[in-house]
């Protein structure tokens, strides 16, 4: 019976989805986001790191030049991984990552904005950090996004 809802509730959002356009995906994992486009697959598989200057807070760098920075800067900058075991340890550190994927991914298909993103977020998210996470994506010019938990989205495939 649960697989049945799983199934038709997960036709309903893909036929939404796909009704809205260009379908990319992103997988906020800990070790690794990936983001994958709808008829291209994968176009991005970077490290979850980012590295942050600690004395004025600012997002030095994200991905692999985030991971290529580790251990050849100065002692004020600290590579951070925002997702640890699955679960958002550090959520402003996450918007901000996932604000970058979303522009590299708009420059990479050399489009002005993406018109529906389906973001997997990890189990027992709170509401206040969905919504953190739909108001980035938004921000950084997703039209429509769609949050979904990872293992939701792992059962549907």
């Amino acid at each position: 019976m649960a697989f049945n809802f799983l199934k038709s509730f997960s036709k309903n959002k893909v036929s939404i989805i796909k009704s809205k356009g260009l379908g990319v995906g992103i997988d906020l994992g800990t070790a690794n986001t990936l983001v994958y486009v709808e008829g291209k697959g994968v176009i991005i598989n970077e490290p979850s790191v980012v590295a942050i200057n600690q004395k004025t807070n600012q997002v030095v760098a994200v991905g692999n030049q985030a991971k290529i920075m580790l251990g050849k800067t100065p002692s004020h900058i600290a590579a951070i991984r925002p997702l640890v075991d699955g679960v958002i340890s550090d959520f402003e550190v996450t918007e901000e990552m996932l604000a970058y994927f979303i522009k590299k991914t708009i420059e990479i298909l050399k489009t002005s904005s993406l018109q529906s993103v389906v973001i997997g977020v990890p189990y027992g998210v709170t509401n206040v950090e969905r919504r953190a996470v739909r108001d980035a994506a938004y921000n950084a010019g997703a039209r429509y996004v769609f949050i979904i938990e990872e293992p939701i989205a792992a059962a549907v495939g």
